[in-house]
């Protein structure tokens, strides 16, 4: 069986529908929250680039029905060593999130175990949430069931955020928090660091509280310095 986390670890803090910002996915954050709140409602596959936000959806969605009441499981496939026995150990939960689906492709026993998983969810009434970087069609699954019954479900593309509306959503951030980041900041940081919105914003809580410790503005040469000094820079 999949440990339960502790609540706080399970669905970290930024990861809500109202920190999600949709910028061309409104229907498709929509859809989600209306499978988080309705039981019942049209199973749905996510498909989108890494970076584009499935994974926020997929732990807001089951931070969402778990506040209503339900029995949720959000099984990271990626990042699970014996996929099949993962996919077999949340049987039973009334609201699945099951994210990086194309990591079971060609993985016969792991594929086999989702399709079980599948049937059993859809007898017992539970709801499905499945995320992956491309459509069922193209995941190269090798069992045509699975593929079959994952076409079934409601399909939605993510897109990820363009830099203006990342620079915007920064921005707004920064400015929350009292922090000015002018264009030269956000031309460094984009020309230089990862744009993934997520990576953003945690890199955004680090320099916040670095730069009230050490008194200083953010700016270029303070963005060097602190990113020298990180781990794994």
């Amino acid at each position: 069986m999949i440990p339960q986390l502790p609540l706080a670890l399970r669905w970290p803090r930024r990861q809500r529908f109202e920190h999600f910002h949709p910028g061309s996915n409104a229907a498709t954050l929509a859809a989600v929250k209306h499978l988080a709140q309705a039981p019942g409602a049209p199973w749905l596959y996510l498909a989108g680039s890494a970076g584009s936000g499935k994974s926020h959806l997929l732990m807001a969605a089951c931070q969402a029905a778990f506040a209503g009441g339900r029995t949720v499981q959000y099984l990271p496939l990626a990042s699970l060593a014996d996929k099949a026995t993962a996919i077999r150990g949340v049987a039973g939960s009334e609201f699945l999130a099951l994210d990086d689906l194309g990591s079971i492709a060609g993985d016969r026993e792991a594929e086999h175990a989702m399709f079980d998983v599948y049937n059993r969810a859809k007898a017992e009434g539970a709801t499905l949430l499945f995320a992956a970087e491309a459509l069922p069609s193209q995941l190269g699954l090798g069992l045509p069931d699975l593929r079959s019954r994952l076409g079934a479900c409601q399909q939605a593309l993510i897109k990820p955020l363009d830099d203006a509306e990342r620079r915007a959503v920064l921005r707004q951030q920064a400015a929350s928090r009292g922090i000015e980041l002018d264009d030269t900041v956000l031309d460094w940081l984009f020309n230089r660091y990862a744009r993934d919105l997520g990576a953003l914003l945690d890199l955004l809580d680090r320099l916040d509280q670095a730069s009230l410790a050490a008194r200083r503005k953010i700016t270029v040469p303070f963005l060097r310095g602190f990113l020298k000094e990180e781990p794994g820079a």
